[in-house]
């Protein structure tokens, strides 16, 4: 599978049989899919915690610790995945909606090349 060539409902498919297969459906409420996000994202974190730019982009590079970074990617996406497709939210629907609304928070002509909230413009 590559990204170019796989949509998203194809990857919830997968995240799903593998899931039934399992008789995880018990197990995968909002707040437990929630927490799995989080715990994942939080993992990956801790990879770049009290990294330098330059020792970041050596991790990157490092086929160790690469293959640990597309691991915690993978955990979080398939959390994400995994709530979507148990709760019937289509991911392509729900992400263009929210650029729309980022677009009037970070209008062009004020975000463009800062990093600041919306809240301090």
């Amino acid at each position: 599978m590559v990204d170019d060539k796989t949509t998203i409902s194809e990857l919830k498919s997968l995240v799903q049989t593998f899931c039934e297969d399992r008789n995880w459906d018990e197990f995968h409420d909002p707040k437990e899919l929630a927490i799995g996000v989080v715990t994942e994202a939080s993992e990956l974190l801790d990879i770049f915690r009290f990294k330098s730019k330059e020792q970041m982009s050596t991790l990157l590079i490092d086929s160790v610790r690469r293959n640990d970074i597309e691991d915690e990617l993978a955990d979080t996406l398939y959390f994400l995945l995994r709530f979507a497709q148990l709760y019937n939210i289509d991911l392509s629907d729900v992400i263009s909606k929210k650029i729309k609304k980022n677009e009037k928070k970070y209008p062009l002509h004020l975000a463009k090349g800062s990093n600041k909230k919306y809240t301090e413009y």
